[in-house]
């Protein structure tokens, strides 16, 4: 189905280009405090403070199985006439949890228990904040933002996010060194200040009072069960679900794992295996800016449909994991930074079209629905993302256990994975498929 519809879902005025870059500026905000606690709090426990690697693991994700609650923050904010409340409730106690786990970080060196207590609580509320600002912010968005202009849109919200997650970094990493615990109190704080205080200017008077809205979400205003339940009734918005979960989860479990890989097998040393990770990045970016050309200019006609870009994506991402089988097998013999741009590629491409067929898709059904719709998904996509960087790392581990050859061992797991995206792709393909 083309990205190109014969009747508007969203008949109320659309946001122009800079209401989406407030928006942008708002995922950025976002993005820069999840960087700070899920990158550099992370690299303090391990190597400052000599803490296990499953710590920070762990903590990473009871933030992302936290957002189960998507759907219920999606509900409550359908329910009012605006979005922005939950956006900057969300943002707040975002801001809040990012500081206490800079604090909670810090506290381990001299109470390790007592430190460790604190930063489940803050990793909770990291959790909790991303969920209802993020879900909130895309279904405004969904709302919001003319058909034509979802995949722009939505790589526009990404790319802004991507960002935000350089630019924190880059600073934060300057005024870090040397360590102390000081620092890192500060850095946060500044951070978490800053980014409350650019959600707030960007979403001042964006969001209309959208009364007709209320009125009928008051009128059909269901127990939340009953949504959810009525929602997942839906068939293609369960297809979309599954969707989802295996592609995010096949995209997230090499996520640990493709760095070790490229050092032990084709004994890449530390910065070209930062590098390497860099190529993949840039090819995500690539794909991201390809759908987004191609679904916002005259190329729409012939390359438009974000259904395909999901299919073939996710097709294109199996074929770059099935290399990396070959890197294993062939070992050294393999153009390894080729194939980890193509896959860069592939993954930048599916994944953008999926954000914008969310945003469609969480329309279709009128108004009133859409931050439930946008939770599940949301949700969906969280769970896959703790559980494929857990699982991806614990596979390889027994793999590497039942193989001699470790190289066998990395071939094994990117294969289960590349049969995960042929998976992913035969979903995509029964979502909104015609009817004969």
């Amino acid at each position: 189905m083309s990205i190109a519809i014969s009747q508007p879902m969203f008949t109320a005025s659309t946001f122009g280009w800079l209401s989406i870059v407030r928006l942008g500026l708002v995922q950025a905000s976002i993005g820069a405090i999840v960087v700070m606690t899920t990158s550099t709090l992370n690299r303090i426990m391990v190597v400052e403070l000599a803490l296990p690697a499953s710590l920070p693991g762990l903590l990473v994700a009871i933030h992302y199985f936290i957002q189960v609650i998507r759907p219920r923050m999606g509900f409550e904010s359908d329910s009012g006439a605006k979005k922005t409340p939950w956006i900057m409730g969300g943002l707040v106690l975002l801001a809040i949890g990012g500081f206490g786990a800079a604090l909670a970080t810090t506290l381990m060196e001299f109470q390790l228990v007592l430190g460790i207590i604190c930063a489940m609580f803050a990793f909770f509320l990291i959790g909790v904040g991303v969920s209802m600002s993020g879900t909130s912010l895309l279904a405004l968005l969904a709302k919001g933002v003319s058909d034509e202009r979802r995949a722009a849109a939505a790589t526009t919200v990404w790319l802004m996010m991507i960002f935000g997650f350089a630019l924190t970094s880059g600073i934060a990493g300057n005024f870090l060194d040397p360590y102390s615990p000081a620092r890192v109190i500060l850095v946060s704080g500044i951070i978490s200040m800053t980014a409350v205080a650019i959600t707030f200017l960007a979403l001042y008077k964006l969001e209309g009072s959208n009364l007709e809205s209320k009125k009928l979400a008051d009128s059909q205003k269901v127990p939340f069960r009953k949504a959810l339940s009525d929602i997942w009734a839906d068939d293609d918005t369960k297809k979309f679900s599954i969707f989802i979960f295996l592609s995010m989860f096949a995209f997230s479990a090499q996520d640990l794992i493709l760095e070790p890989f490229a050092g032990m097998i084709f004994n890449y040393s530390l910065g070209e295996t930062t590098s390497l990770s860099g190529i993949q990045h840039s090819g995500v970016l690539t794909g991201m800016l390809l759908v987004a050309v191609c679904g916002s200019s005259r190329l729409r006609h012939y390359f438009g449909s974000l259904r395909l870009w999901m299919i073939y994506g996710c097709l294109a991402s199996a074929l770059a994991m099935f290399g990396l089988v070959m890197a294993g097998i062939f070992e050294g013999e393999w153009p390894l930074k080729l194939n980890v741009y193509v896959l860069g590629l592939a993954n930048g491409a599916f994944s953008i079209a999926a954000i914008a067929s969310m945003m469609r898709l969480a329309v279709k059904g009128g108004p009133g629905k859409e931050g439930v719709r946008i939770g599940l998904w949301g949700g969906a996509q969280a769970i896959a993302f703790g559980m494929g960087g857990l699982l991806g790392a614990s596979a390889s581990d027994v793999a590497r256990s039942i193989f001699a050859n470790p190289a066998f061992a990395y071939a094994s797991v990117f294969f289960i994975e590349a049969v995960l995206f042929i998976a992913a792709a035969y979903m995509a393909s029964q979502v909104e498929r015609k009817k004969k």
